[in-house]
């Protein structure tokens, strides 16, 4: 059956794996769409955690293909294999226990930026309305996060950051729920298109919104912005409406 959404209930019950499925879906065509490369973790709290399989894109897997794996990297649910760059995930969550979701790719924009080894500016409203956290660049690659020692460089790094510029490679973007990494996300591409476009224009060097803006947004959690997440969903399930079918 059709969901029909109204004032008080935006988007149908969603389980975790759904919820993986449909930050995938909604952010890939946000321009997270690098191929097979990208992965998202959602923390359980009992040691393992939920994240899209490796071999499959992000604009094709379905809730039954979503894996659990334990800290080590090792599949304990499911019928596909892990991602190869898992260990930025695993060495994450050990590290920092309260990030519930987080989700790493290459998305054009923000990784033009993450090569130039520079944050862009905030030049609208669009680029920091209701995703919120700190920005920060991770200017020492190392080499493939495949790599667990690599990894447990770039986390290191990133400090108390919840979304990172990873110089020569792309990005990384943290929240305590799923609709909070979207908002991020979304938020953080638009950030970094924008700034490329002033910039490729000649245009100002520094943002025009007031300091007092850019700092309320920075403290967001990523949650204020009701209705923005689900209307992606709604979207998402218009285009497949079998998407959440087992």
């Amino acid at each position: 059956m059709t969901f029909v959404p109204t004032a008080d209930k935006l988007i149908p019950e969603l389980t975790p794996a759904q919820e993986i499925v449909l930050l995938a879906r909604t952010l890939w065509r946000e321009g997270y769409n690098d191929h097979l490369a990208g992965h998202i973790t959602y923390n359980l709290g009992d040691g393992t955690l939920l994240c899209n399989p490796w071999l499959l894109t992000w604009n094709e897997i379905r809730p039954r293909d979503i894996i659990r794996i334990d800290l080590e990297g090792k599949v304990v649910e499911g019928d596909w294999p892990a991602p190869l760059g898992i260990p930025l995930h695993l060495e994450l969550h050990r590290l920092r226990p309260d990030v519930q979701v987080a989700m790493h790719n290459h998305p054009q924009y923000g990784t033009v930026w993450a090569d130039m080894g520079e944050i862009p500016p905030a030049y609208d409203q669009s680029s920091s309305l209701g995703g919120g956290g700190d920005l920060v660049l991770v200017d020492e690659y190392q080499g493939a996060v495949d790599n667990s020692s690599a990894a447990a460089r770039t986390v290191a790094a990133m400090g108390d950051g919840e979304l990172a510029l990873l110089a020569g490679h792309g990005v990384f973007v943290l929240g305590i729920t799923i609709r909070a990494v979207h908002q991020r996300a979304v938020a953080l591409e638009t950030r970094c298109r924008n700034a490329w476009m002033v910039r490729a224009a000649g245009g100002r060097t520094t943002s025009p919104l007031p300091e007092s803006w850019l700092a309320r947004t920075r403290t967001s959690d990523g949650n204020g912005f009701r209705g923005f997440w689900e209307a992606s969903v709604r979207a998402e399930l218009a285009a497949d409406p079998t998407l959440l079918d087992d």
